[in-house]
């Protein structure tokens, strides 16, 4: 019997196991089937994951997706965000920015890769909303629209105030409680909008935008009262500093309290603490506008009597120096000289005016005698009467002319041959048509004959010769 220690170490033949135990078919995968169970494997082990890490190579597309890579000292993976992700992060994530990023481990099957798939960046050490309110800060003012030169006075006195906060916030109410106040003639315009969540940022624009285009408006108040960074974060967008930017009329920033910083401040041509002190600045007290008129006024009569006195000064001055004496005289006696000249002068013209329109007249008496449009009247009244001479002249030897015209035509016409035919007798031509003839001995039988009648011709062949009596010559 033998036991465990007597068997041999070798491995048993091969036939023998093929004996015992049935050979088991290979399973062929494909690429894509092994990627994909790579990758089913991968999101099913590392589904959601915090990598920390340096960003290298971050570029957007023009599809809108993020792809970067993350790294450290010892490794680096691909990573991508996709573009619905990526509209939410509060800044710009660039080259060598340290940041935590979440997401989960997938494969990109076309190349084999594996990649994060991220869907939220923190940036490390610094906060996501102030990361993006100091990269928005800097980029603005690169551009200008921090710089106090573009800021806009207020009006003094605006007629019609536009403000543009939430009708259910505190912020409204202190805003008409301080203008009803201090200037109850003041026109308020509001246009409502959300001032915090998700949109607000955009209500606001959009607010400002439409606030702008009402008539009359003279400057506008935008804000609200106070909270957290979070309720005042709409204020920090870049939309709302462009609308402020692009007001057509002056505009303030009322955000939050006293302590609280937001982008659109820096934008805006005038930073208020609160909304209430706001409206205080956007008028002055009634009294304390009129109290100034009133010093004003003051100031002006006192500076024109006192001008008015230095001048009465200096004209006793000027009276009571040696040269004046007898000054009021001299001007009267030149005065009374000046209106004799006047008066001689005054008449020596009109005398000079009436010999010209003497002489106008004169010359324009002598001037019509020439004028060619009398001449003109009487050349046209003689030709009229040798036009009327000549018609009637024309008009008598028309008619003689016609008469006698008359009476040829008639002598004509009891002269005419045509005539005699019409009374029954006939005209005979030779053969030619040539001849008339006149006697039958000018033909002979078998010629041919035109004999013309009142009325058409006749064509006649002479069979025989007939002589005055009757009997045939021929």
């Amino acid at each position: 019997m033998s036991t465990f220690f007597d068997l041999p170490f070798e491995e048993p033949p091969e036939e023998t196991v093929a004996d015992e135990r049935p050979a088991r078919a290979r399973r062929v995968l494909t690429v894509t089937e092994l990627t994909a169970q790579i990758r089913t494997t991968l999101e099913r082990q590392f589904f959601e994951m915090w990598v920390e890490g340096e960003l290298s190579n971050c570029k957007v597309w023009n599809t809108g997706h993020l792809y970067f890579t993350l790294k450290d000292q010892g490794a680096q993976i691909r990573g991508v965000m996709f573009r619905g992700s990526l509209r939410f992060l509060r800044f710009t994530p660039k080259d060598g920015m340290r940041v935590v990023a979440r997401g989960r481990v997938s494969v990109y099957d076309p190349k084999g890769e594996y990649q994060l798939v991220c869907e939220h960046f923190e940036p490390e050490g610094l906060g996501a909303r102030q990361l993006a309110f100091e990269q928005l800060k800097e980029r603005l003012s690169a551009e200008g629209l921090f710089d106090p030169r573009r800021k806009r006075a207020l009006p003094v006195l605006p007629r019609k105030i536009g403000v543009v906060t939430s009708l259910d916030g505190a912020a409204v109410r202190d805003i008409i409680r301080v203008l009803r106040r201090r200037y109850a003639n003041a026109h308020i315009v509001i246009r409502p909008a959300r001032v915090q969540g998700e949109g607000a940022a955009l209500e606001i624009a959009r607010a400002l935008t439409a606030i702008c285009k009402v008539t009359g408006v003279d400057v506008v108040i935008v804000g609200r009262g106070g909270g957290s960074i979070e309720d005042l974060w709409a204020f920090n967008e870049e939309v709302v500093a462009r609308a402020i930017a692009g007001c057509a009329v002056p505009t303030i920033s009322a955000v939050g309290h006293e302590t609280d910083i937001t982008i659109a401040d820096f934008v805006a041509d005038l930073r208020a603490p609160t909304p209430s002190a706001a409206a205080e600045l956007v008028v002055a007290r009634k009294d304390e506008v009129q109290a100034r008129i009133d010093r004003l006024s003051q100031r002006l009569d006192s500076s024109h009597h006192s001008r008015l006195h230095r001048l009465e000064a200096r004209l006793r001055s000027l009276e009571a120096r040696p040269g004046y004496g007898g000054f009021h005289g001299r001007v009267l006696m030149r005065s009374r000289r000046a209106t004799e000249l006047t008066t001689d002068l005054r008449d020596a013209i009109l005398a000079g005016l009436d010999a010209r329109a003497r002489r106008h007249r004169a010359l324009r008496a002598a001037l019509d005698t020439f004028d060619l449009r009398h001449r003109l009247a009487a050349i046209r009244s003689r030709l009229q009467a040798a036009t009327a001479a000549l018609d009637a002249g024309v008009s008598q030897r028309r008619l003689r002319l016609e008469s006698r015209l008359g009476n040829a035509a008639a002598r004509l016409d009891s002269l005419s041959p045509l005539a005699v035919l019409g009374r029954g007798y006939a005209v005979c031509w030779d053969e030619t048509r040539t001849r008339v003839l006149r006697r039958a001995s000018e033909t002979a039988p078998g010629e041919s004959v035109t004999v013309r009648l009142h009325e058409g011709e006749l064509r006649c062949d002479v069979r025989e010769i007939m002589s005055r009596d009757g009997t045939d010559d021929h």
